[in-house]
């Protein structure tokens, strides 16, 4: 049996979850815990309940991906020690993958089938009045007004949004203006993400990639 694990720490608690890797496979299999109160303490916990889950040792699992921002510098600290810990004996491979390319992969899963990079974006909340935005590749760390233009400025038919974005009264506008369907940051499985492991490179060396704007005032300049 040959699985991959998912790992995101970067948000509210923990999301993880295990794939059978590869197309091939015999049978589907998927499982996943999702626990927004959750703490660090418990990825070891989590990890073993999901091997129980589906019969299986952590040497059945080859492949390894962890959101690493941006976020909660807590939470990506304890997610990528936790996923280089279990990596470093040479086993499994590595995979680290911005935050926002991996919720990217909701709106390019198969069903969306009419979603590229190129007309797909994604919109977290940093703080007030400020977003993290994925569009082209290229992530930002900008205030509302910019966000409406960027997306005005460009073919988006998909965002992939939080609460919050979904919420804020200027986005809401701006998403039915350009048509754009919206698709949650959550409730979608993991397994999402399994196109990230073809062009992404593995690494043993994952560092926290939180964008610093995002805990400090902008100055006027």
């Amino acid at each position: 049996m040959k699985l991959d694990l998912y790992v995101d720490t970067s948000r509210k608690g923990i999301s993880m979850a295990l794939a059978a890797a590869g197309k091939d496979c015999a049978a589907p299999l998927y499982e996943e815990i999702v626990n927004p109160e959750a703490k660090g303490e418990t990825l070891g916990g989590s990890l073993d309940e999901l091997l129980n889950r589906v019969g299986a040792k952590l040497d059945d699992v080859k492949r390894v991906m962890v959101t690493v921002g941006p976020g909660s510098f807590s939470g990506l600290r304890t997610g990528v020690a936790f996923c280089q810990g279990i990596c470093f004996s040479g086993k499994r491979q590595l995979f680290g993958v911005t935050t926002l390319q991996a919720l990217e992969c909701f709106a390019l899963a198969p069903k969306n089938t009419g979603c590229t990079k190129e007309n797909v974006a994604v919109v977290i909340r940093a703080r007030n009045g400020y977003w993290y935005l994925r569009l082209n590749d290229i992530e930002s760390f900008i205030e509302t007004a910019q966000v409406v233009a960027q997306l005005r400025a460009n073919p988006v038919q998909a965002i992939v949004a939080d609460t919050a974005a979904m919420a804020d009264e200027a986005l809401q506008v701006l998403f039915k203006e350009i048509g754009a369907s919206v698709t949650p940051d959550t409730g979608k499985p993991l397994s999402d993400w399994a196109p990230l492991f073809g062009t992404v490179k593995p690494s043993l060396i994952q560092e926290a990639n939180y964008i610093q704007p995002s805990y400090f005032e902008k100055l006027n300049v």
